[in-house]
Parts: C-alpha cells; structure tokens; sequence
C-alpha cells in the first residue's frame, strides 16, 4: 500500500461512476432490496435493531460483489443479495457486525452524558403526542457530533467486509487493515468525499432550481440521495481495488453471480 497522490481519489469517483453507468438498474434494485430488508427487520422491537448492525457487512458485500462482476463485464443478477449470508463467510460478516455493534454502543453513550435531560426527556415522548422539538444549541451540536463520528467509524471500516470475505481475513484483523488502508490513503479519500459532497449538493440544487419544493421535487431529491449511495459505494470498491489488489486477480472462490 504506497502512498498515494490526492488526485487519485477523483480518479476513484470516475471509476466508480463508470462501474455505476455499466449496470445502473440492477445496482439501484440491490439497494433497495437491502434498504427494505433492513427497514422490515428494524421493525423487529430491540432485537431488529441489533440484527440490522449485524447483517450489515453482509448487506454491503452484495454491492461490493457487483461492482466486481461488473468490473470483470460480467452481468449481475438478484442472487448476488445472498453473497454475504454464504457460509463460511457468513460467520466472519457477523462477527465483524458484533464489533460494528459495540463501535455503535460505545459512540452512543458519549453523547447520552452530554445531552441535556429537557432533551432526551422530549424524544422519550412518542411521535404522535410530540409536539415543536426545542432544541438548544448544545444539544443541537452534541447531536451532529454524535452523527458525524457514527458516520467517520463506518467509513473507516469501510474496507473490512470486503477483507473479511475477499481475503479471508479475521474480524479484528479485516478492521485494522480497514483503518490502515484509509489512513494510508487519507489525502485520496478526502479528495473523494469532497467531490462526491459536492456533486451531490450541485446535482441537489439544480433539482431544486428546476422542480422547487414539489412533491416531484422531493421525490427526485430522495432518489437522487439513494443514485449517490450507490456512486459513493462504487468509489470505494474502486479504492479497495487500488490499495488492497484487485479481488478478480485472487483464487477462485464459491460466489453468487
């Protein structure tokens, strides 16, 4: 894993937006058959949320695995959803959710002990009887903390299901390796993020210019949103790709097409 120059992560964006290009349809139903997958058993009380964190490594290896099929030009199809409910890859996904669980816990609390108790006391109320939320500048920021470090922990471990499944990596050994990789390649990844920002928020306005605030227009933002997920989700298969080798080039494994 050399050192590798900003500019690099624009590369990624291009590579990702033409693995996109190639099959956009099916890609768009995979991540919608895992949010729906992931919203039906969120709505299992506690239990659904806990399974959710699990199964997400396992969730996220059927985009990574057609970003592969399609960088090897082959066609992907519904069965890749099963690529990470595969035994023996299942139980490493899971065991690496366990410690996406915990980072989840953990980052949790901070927050719960510098929130104010007006606060928590207020989201503690159920949705129909909730009236105007009064939010305080402080809470307002321990919040956005609180989010903002959630989602730093999931892109540091962004790599690691891919590492857990591809190379047959440990858990705790595919999540070192996620964090080394990334700060390795911390200048490229910034690049990344902040194009990937700020296509978004260029295509968001334009939307905006054109439809306003329609429910046309909220529609095409929300399907705007999931089109980036997945062109981010390719950037960072494209990225795997540069800093850990080409999972194509590995032994032949069992894998859904």
């Amino acid at each position: 894993m050399s050192r590798l120059p900003a500019i690099t992560g624009w590369h990624w964006i291009k590579q990702g937006f033409a693995l996109f290009r190639k099959q956009p349809a099916i890609l768009t139903m995979l991540l919608f058959a895992i949010l729906l997958m992931s919203l039906t058993l969120a709505t299992i009380p506690v239990l659904g949320q806990i399974l959710t964190m699990v199964l997400l490594p396992s969730f996220g290896m059927a985009i990574m695995q057609a970003c592969k099929l399609i960088g090897q030009d082959q066609s992907v199809t519904p069965g890749v959803l099963l690529t990470g409910f595969r035994q023996p890859a299942l139980t490493r996904l899971c065991k690496l959710g366990l410690i996406y669980l915990l980072i989840s816990i953990v980052l949790g609390l901070i927050p719960a002990f510098m929130i104010s108790p007006d606060f928590i006391k207020q989201m503690s109320v159920p949705l129909a009887e909730r009236g105007a939320i009064k939010i305080s500048p402080a809470d307002m920021q321990v919040v956005l903390l609180a989010g903002l470090l959630q989602g730093l922990a999931l892109l540091l471990m962004c790599f690691a299901p891919a590492l857990a499944y591809w190379q047959h990596m440990k858990p705790g050994k595919a999540t070192f390796y996620s964090v080394f990789g990334l700060f390795g390649a911390i200048r490229p990844f910034v690049l990344m993020l902040m194009a990937w920002v700020a296509m978004f928020f260029g295509a968001s306005l334009l939307v905006g210019m054109v439809l306003g605030n329609s429910k046309g227009g909220q529609i095409a933002i929300l399907w705007l949103m999931l089109q980036f997920m997945l062109l981010l989700q390719c950037a960072i298969f494209a990225a795997y790709r540069q800093i850990f080798g080409d999972p194509s080039l590995l032994p032949t494994q069992v894998e859904s097409k």
